[in-house]
C-alpha cells in the first residue's frame, strides 16, 4: 500500500528538489516510524524489553547479538522494500502484481525444502488456491484502477 501511494505521489509533478523514488521511499519510512513506534509503546507497552530480556537470559542470545540480528533484519527488510519499490516505480503494477505472487510461491517452495516440511495433498491445494486468489486479486484491482 506504501509504494503504490508513492507511486501516486510521484505522478510527475515536482513535489521537492531532491525527492526522487528512493528518497520518497526514505522520507515515508522515517515518518512512518516518527508515528508508530509512540503507537506501538501505547498499545504493547513495554512488553518488547521484557520479551528481549528473556531471550538474552535463556543463555541463546547475548544482548549485543540479539541487538545485532534485530538490526540486520531491519536493514534487510528495508531493503527488500526499497527494491521493491524502485521496482514498482519502473514496471507496470500489473507486472509488479504477477512478481509478487511468483515471489510467494519461491518462498513457499524454498520454505518447504529449507525446512524438510512435508506437504500434503490438502496443504498444496490450500496454496494453489490462496496463490491464485491473491493474483487474481492483484490483476482485478489494478484493472479497476485502469
Amino acid at each position: 500500500a506504501r509504494g503504490v501511494l508513492s507511486k501516486k505521489t510521484m505522478s510527475g509533478k515536482q513535489i521537492g528538489e531532491n525527492l526522487d523514488a528512493p528518497n520518497l521511499y526514505s522520507v515515508l519510512t522515517a515518518m512512518s516510524t516518527v508515528i508508530l513506534i509512540p503507537l506501538m509503546l501505547a498499545m504493547e507497552g513495554t512488553g518488547f524489553f521484557g520479551a528481549f530480556s528473556k531471550v538474552v537470559e535463556s543463555g541463546e542470545y547475548t544482548k549485543k547479538s540479539l541487538s545485532t540480528l534485530l538490526a540486520l533484519s531491519g536493514a534487510t527488510y528495508y531493503a527488500y522494500n526499497e527494491v521493491a519499490f524502485q521496482a514498482l516505480g519502473r514496471v507496470n503494477p500489473v507486472t509488479h502484481a504477477v512478481g509478487n505472487t511468483i515471489k510467494r510461491v519461491v518462498i513457499i517452495v524454498a520454505s518447504v525444502i529449507a525446512f524438510k516440511t512435508p506437504m500434503s495433498t490438502g496443504s498444496i491445494i490450500g496454496s494453489s488456491i490462496a496463490i491464485a486468489g491473491t493474483l487474481m486479486y492483484s490483476l482485478a484491482m489494478n484493472g479497476a484502477k485502469k
